[in-house]
């Protein structure tokens, strides 16, 4: 049995309504039916528009939405989750985790952020996480090259993903940041 289909979860109270938000349909499928077997009431959508929609249509109590998606940015659903229903808790996945969208993510409404893969476990314990508790320091904190990385990118979010005002503000060449921007993250 994998991570997704384990039921060792909290037990969940209350309006169990949950909208998954995600283009990858095989991992879409199989999140559903983990959180299905765990106590939510599952919806699902594949685009952003899909998401709008379920949104305006009933307004989940959790929703778990991918940041990339192939009709635009998930934090916009994050968005209009928290306008329509501002007691709502929604997370954020994504393959392409970096701070700054991290960040991004919480200031629109967010309430965690994980890294893909993330597992049902993981995704439950995030969405049922108590505010107030203090998460335990990282085992394995990030190199200086990943800190910088992550900088790069702050910055980069923080001028509207503009290369040039980038590489203005960081004093850096444009086709330096490029080449940063194009690699992968660090470990």
């Amino acid at each position: 049995m994998d991570a997704m289909t384990q039921t060792a979860a909290p037990q969940i109270t209350g309006d169990r309504s949950l909208l998954i938000v995600e283009d990858d349909k095989l991992f879409l499928q199989r999140l559903a039916r983990a959180m299905e077997s765990r106590g939510f009431s599952v919806r699902t959508a594949e685009t952003v528009s899909e998401g709008l929609r379920e949104v305006e249509n009933a307004p989940p109590t959790f929703a778990v939405v991918d940041m990339r998606l192939a009709d635009g940015n998930g934090l916009d659903v994050i968005s209009a989750l928290k306008q329509r229903k501002p007691e709502a808790r929604g997370i954020v996945l994504t393959g392409y985790g970096n701070i700054a969208t991290a960040v991004t993510a919480v200031k629109l409404g967010a309430f965690d952020y994980l890294s893909k893969p993330a597992d049902a476990d993981e995704v439950v314990a995030a969405l049922l996480a108590n505010a107030e508790t203090k998460a335990a320091p990282p085992e394995n904190p990030m190199s200086a090259d990943r800190v910088r990385w992550e900088h790069i990118q702050r910055i980069y979010e923080l001028c509207d993903r503009n290369v040039s005002e980038t590489a203005r503000r960081l004093n850096m060449h444009r086709r330096t940041l490029q080449r940063i921007l194009a690699k992968r993250a660090p470990k």
